[in-house]
């Protein structure tokens, strides 16, 4: 199947496939005037798809999360959300989904892991496909931080990574985040690529600071799948992808 996903920008990202636009982790909302090609969502050019549209939130963090998602509503036909259990919202607007739970929408199911950080990360599976969303679930390691923390941190990660074993996901979004350093930024995607089947992958969270992509090329530890890394080079870039 083909599908197009588009850079909003940090952790987020939209992911059209066949019949549903899943909007993962959006907080950019400038310019308010753009669209796609800009990193941005215009609900009028969204409503032109006439796609599902799911808006999904990983956590509360600012760089994961506006409310300006919640003014697409009336603007976008049957537009839902889905928000981690860790953002308080008015009744009715928005499912809300806890680390560990799993849920039946109908025309896609959704499974929450706990992230390491705050809220969760998301596994879908709809038309066929398996996507992962990580928001913050990542190993994070930081230089200076006692040994014990992050010896926990580590271990963590790997039970909720190894609890998708025998996945197979089409897509997955994962952290590379710069201000590890090196080798940290790639421990949590490494652990993940190399205990589960993934056909693609997006970087994300590294922000303005691109290194992450230039560190690959010469990290022999992705020499595995450093070709199914895509590459990002500015906000707004859309790949199609077969997955």
């Amino acid at each position: 199947m083909q599908a197009t996903v588009h850079y909003l920008y940090n952790s987020g990202f939209a992911l059209e496939a066949e019949k549903h636009l899943f909007v993962f982790d959006y907080y950019l909302d400038d310019p308010p005037s753009g669209g796609l090609r800009h990193g941005v969502i215009n609900p009028r050019e969204i409503a032109a798809l006439g796609k599902e549209t799911v808006a999904l939130v990983s956590h509360g963090h600012f760089d994961h999360f506006n409310r300006v998602i919640f003014s697409w509503r009336g603007a976008i036909p049957g537009v839902r959300y889905i928000l981690s259990d860790d953002i308080s919202h008015r009744p009715g607007i928005a499912a809300s989904i806890a680390p560990g739970e799993e849920r039946d929408f109908g025309d896609f199911t959704l499974r929450a892991l706990r992230s390491t950080d705050l809220g969760v990360a998301f596994l879908i599976k709809t038309e066929g496909l398996t996507l992962y969303h990580g928001g913050d679930l990542n190993w994070w390691h930081w230089e200076g931080e006692p040994e014990e923390d992050n010896r926990q941190m580590a271990l963590l990660y790997k039970k909720e990574i190894d609890s998708l074993a025998g996945e197979r996901i089409d897509l997955a979004f994962l952290p590379l985040d710069p201000r590890l350093g090196q080798p940290a930024y790639l421990h949590g995607a490494d652990y993940f690529l190399r205990r589960v089947e993934v056909g693609w992958v997006l970087p994300m969270h590294f922000g303005d600071d691109s290194r992450v992509f230039d560190w690959l090329e010469h990290d022999p530890r992705a020499a595995g799948y450093r070709d199914r890394m895509v590459r990002i080079e500015q906000r707004g870039q859309s790949f199609s992808l077969e997955l």
